[in-house]
């Protein structure tokens, strides 16, 4: 199933005989190993001696060794060096902070501080709620975690957790134009997480937790929602599920179903899993049926914590008893946000007629993806490699670009609802089939749909903050500017 990809990318620097057959030598030796050549470049030339850089895709760090002894068994041929091209990405980080206003003179340096910013510090202190026009609280977005639930890697701590969050900034930046910053907290502790968010938010216009093991991130999540006044927003349980229940919406499409209809299958009850169900039973489906490592979830089972059992008494409406492949037997939809390889071909042929299979986890998915597609009409997974990717990234930048134009001071279902109708409406009935259910994570399209979704959801809620203005036109913050920057400006003046 697996094949060499840009997250095993390698380059070496090969010193080889320049005889005519050397590049094809060095080629199809990387051939033979399973490599897959992404560049060939001649870095020096000369009477007796070449010398190459070629890069090439791998599937792991071992094959990257395989890869390497394969060309070194070439005669004459040295691998002089090798770079794993995904370490030199992260050299040195993958974010910084640049100044948005020039500093050429002492004009310059007396506005954008002393004396001048004291001015302006006195009418935040006079009015705080000018914070989110006069400073980067307007745009700007804590990314904090503990480093307990790192997607495929588990409890890693904050140190190595902090690649993730780096690149979760950098997404921010290029997909909505917010502002976002990695904190990684050294402590697992839920008072002292809560505590210590609380005493950071003053500079953020919102909060995305991220990578926090269940339950205590339920529990986080809901007292940082109940103290501050900047939106909290946990992507691993609602940014997935408002991409599941987008995708769902357009996958039901293309198989004629309705989700009133449909019976739901749900591996795993984590964060992810949690929200999803929430966020499904919104939409009135037939029936859900929740699974877990100890087998499908009902009212009675024993030792359910307290967000399980309000699983339980929310979903199974026969109260059924067994295991994960037993639930499947007659289901609709099978989502999995659990583990690996749980699932063979024959389990979802057990399912209705034009099955749908999101099999999510990450790297390896709860089923081969080739042999769902054998009996299910619609399969995505959360790979790239393969068709219908369902990627987080389709919402949170959008989520908190309506979130800080909105001026929201929270977040609602309803708001979690409209971006997954904004994504998945992204899609035209035009574009629209079995391999194509959730748009690109690079059309430019979403973002702008999602926050402007966002935005309209916070002004029919009335949860947006005193000084939000409306947007109109789809031109959203960071997409073009609005007549809020100009009023702001006006009303700093009083």
């Amino acid at each position: 199933m697996a094949v060499p990809g840009p997250g095993y990318s390698i380059t070496m620097r090969i010193a080889a005989p320049p005889s005519a057959s050397a590049a094809g030598d060095l080629t199809s030796a990387v051939g033979r190993a399973g490599g897959v050549i992404t560049a060939f470049d001649v870095v020096e030339s000369a009477a007796g001696l070449m010398v190459v850089d070629l890069s090439c895709n791998a599937l792991s760090a071992e094959h990257a060794d395989e890869i390497k002894a394969a060309v070194n068994e070439l005669e004459g041929v040295e691998v002089r060096k090798i770079s794993d091209r995904t370490f030199l990405v992260h050299l040195g980080g993958k974010i910084e902070v640049t100044s948005k206003v020039p500093l050429r003179n002492r004009d310059d340096l007396s506005r954008a501080y002393t004396p001048g910013v004291a001015r302006v510090c006195m009418a935040i202190h006079e009015n705080p709620d000018d914070a989110r026009r006069l400073t980067i609280k307007r745009n700007t977005v804590a990314v904090v975690t503990d480093g307990t639930a790192v997607l495929g890697l588990g409890n890693i701590g904050p140190a190595a957790a902090l690649p993730v969050m780096e690149g979760k900034a950098a997404l921010f930046k290029k997909f909505a134009g917010v502002d976002a910053w990695p904190v990684c907290l050294d402590t697992t502790d839920t008072e002292e997480i809560i505590r210590t968010v609380q005493l950071i938010a003053p500079v953020y216009g919102g909060i995305n937790l991220e990578d926090i093991a269940a339950p205590r991130c339920f529990e986080i999540e809901r007292r940082l929602r109940d103290l501050l006044d900047i939106p909290v927003f946990h992507d691993d349980q609602h940014g997935t599920a408002i991409c599941v229940v987008a995708a769902l919406r357009n996958a039901l499409r293309v198989v004629g179903k309705q989700i009133a209809d449909c019976k739901i299958v749900i591996s795993g009850v984590g964060a992810a899993g949690n929200a999803i169900i929430r966020l499904l039973l919104l939409q009135g489906p037939a029936d859900i049926i929740a699974s877990d490592i100890q087998g499908i979830v009902h009212r009675g089972r024993e030792g359910m914590d307290p967000n399980l059992a309000d699983v339980a008494e929310q979903t199974n409406k026969a109260n059924q008893q067994g295991t994960l492949k037993e639930a499947l037997v007659g289901a609709d939809v099978f989502i999995g946000v659990s583990a690996p390889n749980l699932l063979v071909g024959s389990d979802i042929e057990t399912m209705n007629s034009d099955a749908i299979v999101f099999a999510l986890a990450n790297p390896d998915p709860e089923i081969d993806p080739i042999e769902a597609q054998r009996f299910a009409a619609v399969v995505a997974t959360g790979r790239s490699d393969f068709p219908n990717q369902i990627n987080n990234v389709l919402a949170f930048p959008g989520v908190f670009r309506g979130l800080l134009d909105a001026g929201a001071r929270t977040i609602t279902d309803t708001m979690l609802l409209a971006a997954a109708s904004a994504i998945a409406d992204v899609v035209s009935p035009e574009q629209l089939n079995a391999s194509f259910i959730v748009p690109s994570v690079f059309d430019e399209k979403v973002a702008k749909a999602v926050a402007q979704a966002v935005v309209n959801a916070a002004a029919d809620a009335r949860v947006d903050s005193p000084d939000s203005h409306s947007v109109s036109g789809g031109d959203v913050g960071a997409f073009g500017g609005t007549p809020a920057e100009f009023d702001d400006l006006e009303d700093a003046f009083g």
